[in-house]
């Protein structure tokens, strides 16, 4: 069955102020009841402090937890970090450092959140206030859980956050396939970056994949997979500038599961971004991802 996290305070009140809202992860919900796809439910707790700090600084991850993130930070992230806010920043990080033990135990797990690799050591950015992909990582090399982690970066903007956290280790390699004009405008050095221009559509963009994701896991040779599967690069995002259809998203997702099932290598999802003024549907883009890579991990689960 599905292995599925997800917490109620995912969802977090909106900021008045901002354009961000956490809503579609209580719709990512609604999608799966709309699907009827049976699962089993997980509830993350949140990240102990000591692991946050491990990848940012203690003084910003003061800040967070005091809801009290300084204004040129709070425009960095792109909305205000109140107390609902701060609770899910710790949640989202323990949700993928939870569906990551639950992939070493199953094959695959989704975290239905996470994914912000924008969050730097002392700042959040682009929506993101801590890099819970960074994180996770960094927890699951400390703890024994994992000796070389591969993050697949496949979010229509770049990872830069978590390529200038992760930068210099040998353990963790960091993969981007990103639209080369989109945000961020200036890009960080992740271990392998593939930016593609503007109105790339599904038989460029899965050629691209197949081109550099496979003889990359090669010669990493990772025991676990983190898969940063944003919706974004879609032709309907509000903040893309790809042009995938949603069979060319489908496709994609098989084949990063199909070459991690090839390998026997676990690999752990996390939302990432999808952005839309219908955001159920953006939801259900999110959902057809993860059944998606459950489908073609049970596939390669059947083959085997």
């Amino acid at each position: 069955m599905l292995q599925l996290v997800h917490h109620p305070y995912y969802v977090s009140p909106a900021s008045p102020d901002s354009a961000f809202t956490f809503d579609k992860y209580a719709l990512v919900m609604t999608a799966l009841a709309e699907s009827g796809a049976a699962y089993t439910l997980h509830r993350p707790d949140p990240m102990p402090h000591r692991w946050v700090e491990a990848v940012h600084d203690p003084a910003y991850v003061a800040e967070v937890a005091a809801a009290d993130v300084p204004p040129q930070k709070t425009r960095r992230i792109g909305f205000a970090v109140t107390d609902r806010v701060a609770r899910r920043a710790f949640l989202a990080p323990g949700g993928t450092w939870l569906a990551a033990r639950l992939a070493l135990k199953h094959g695959y797990a989704a975290n239905c959140a996470g994914g912000s690799h924008h969050a730097l050591a002392d700042t959040g950015a682009g929506y993101c206030v801590f890099n819970d992909l960074a994180i996770a990582a960094h927890r699951l090399i400390a703890e024994g859980d994992a000796t070389r982690v591969m993050i697949v970066d496949l979010d229509v903007h770049q990872g830069d956050g978590t390529a200038t956290l992760m930068a210099g280790r040998t353990d963790v390699f960091t993969f981007s396939i990103h639209a080369v004009r989109n945000f961020p405008s200036r890009k960080a050095r992740s271990s392998l970056d593939c930016g593609l221009p503007d109105a790339t559509g599904d038989e460029a963009y899965l050629a691209a994949l197949a081109a550099h994701l496979p003889s990359a896991i090669d010669a990493f040779a990772p025991d676990l997979i983190l898969y940063q599967a944003g919706v974004d690069p879609h032709r309907d995002d509000k903040l893309g500038r790809l042009a995938l259809t949603d069979e060319g998203l489908a496709r994609r997702d098989r084949f990063v599961m199909r070459e991690a099932r090839a390998r026997a290598i676990p690999l752990a999802s996390v939302l990432g971004g999808g952005y839309g003024d219908d955001r159920l549907e953006v939801a259900r883009r999110h959902v057809r991802s993860i059944l998606g890579l459950d489908g073609a991990f049970r596939e390669g689960r059947a083959a085997a």
